[in-house]
């Protein structure tokens, strides 16, 4: 499929804006001189657009919104880009959306859920000939570049704990969230972007092993072509460590190789923007770079866990708290 052109002051729309990621997009959008033209999400807390785009023409009915582009499409003001930022399970059809409006996509990860729609978005590329992009930003953060070259330099097996911790509180338990059926669960939710690194960084997945997968946490152990990693996702504040929580932080980051850390807590702020940049230069991620990751989350969304066993990671051992609403909201908001 040809390169895209770069474009100056493209058009975009964006599927949800009231979303916890669209200001990340928004902010992007803006800063790569792009004009937003037209918002969508059924929740109307979408102030945000007064800090980029004011405006916008807005709409809480996704009908209003597909005939607005479609008589802006005929009216010479065709897309150049449609922002996918919906609940993970609608992203799929968003992304489908936006291709057959003849715009290409850029899509929050994780871009879709299983690895046949991956497939089936290939042949809609072919069919329209528009390019589907994903935002991977940890490709771009400085550190993990580094430690990249820092493998690919050398020919040994790196053994690797991964640990990442975003608090949530009661309310993820009560949306979209908090529905494995919607959200993938916890490595897909706030995953993805961490097994899509590793593949990138240590190679293909040789072996998946899952530890622990409830409601609020994940843990396993991955073998890579040049890496044993083993990682640790939650959700639950419990499980930061004491010296984190008492500077009053409620996420927490780690990576350490081969005993020694990897700094990366730091340079997140500009990253939709460098993978903007790099959209609009035809230079973005897209299928084949998502799927990969893709796969393993499924892989081990579907896995079952083994327990407790030597090589699993420290903070896998901690115990497990229940929650009312942990096998999924009774009533989503979408």
């Amino acid at each position: 499929m040809p390169t895209p052109k770069q474009q100056n002051n493209p058009n975009f729309a964006l599927i949800g804006a009231a979303g916890y990621v669209a200001p990340r997009h928004l902010k992007a959008i803006h800063e790569v001189n792009g004009h937003l033209l037209a918002a969508y999400d059924p929740n109307d807390s979408v102030g945000v657009l007064d800090s980029y785009f004011p405006n916008a023409d807005f709409f809480t009915e996704f009908e209003r919104f597909d005939r607005h582009l479609e008589k802006l499409k005929r009216s010479g003001q065709p897309l150049n880009y449609i922002c996918v930022c919906s609940p993970n399970y609608l992203h799929d059809a968003h992304i489908r959306f936006g291709l057959r409006l003849g715009a290409d996509v850029i899509c929050e990860k994780p871009l879709v859920l299983n690895p046949w729609n991956v497939n089936a978005l290939a042949e809609s590329e072919k069919e329209t000939g528009k390019r589907v992009y994903t935002i991977l930003q940890l490709r771009l953060h400085p550190s993990i570049q580094a430690l990249r070259e820092k493998v690919m330099a050398s020919d040994k097996t790196y053994e690797l704990d991964l640990s990442y911790i975003t608090a949530r509180g009661n309310w993820y338990f009560s949306s979209w969230k908090g529905d494995v059926q919607k959200s993938g669960g916890i490595a897909t939710n706030i995953g993805i972007h961490f097994f899509d690194m590793l593949g990138w960084v240590f190679g293909k997945v040789k072996q998946s092993v899952v530890h622990v997968h409830t409601h609020d946490r994940a843990a396993g152990l991955l073998v890579l072509e040049r890496a044993r990693v083993r990682w640790f996702l939650s959700i639950n504040a419990d499980t930061i460590p004491d010296e984190i929580k008492k500077t009053g932080k409620r996420t927490y980051r780690s990576i350490t190789l081969d005993g020694e850390s990897i700094e990366f807590s730091d340079g997140f702020t500009d990253l939709h923007t460098l993978s903007y940049q790099g959209i609009m230069k035809g230079k973005g991620f897209g299928l084949t770079d998502a799927l990969p990751a893709v796969e393993l989350a499924h892989q081990i969304r579907n896995a079952t866990p083994v327990g407790i066993k030597r090589d699993s990671h420290p903070l896998a051992t901690l115990p497990l708290t229940t929650h009312p609403f942990q096998h999924g909201p009774k009533n989503s908001p979408f």
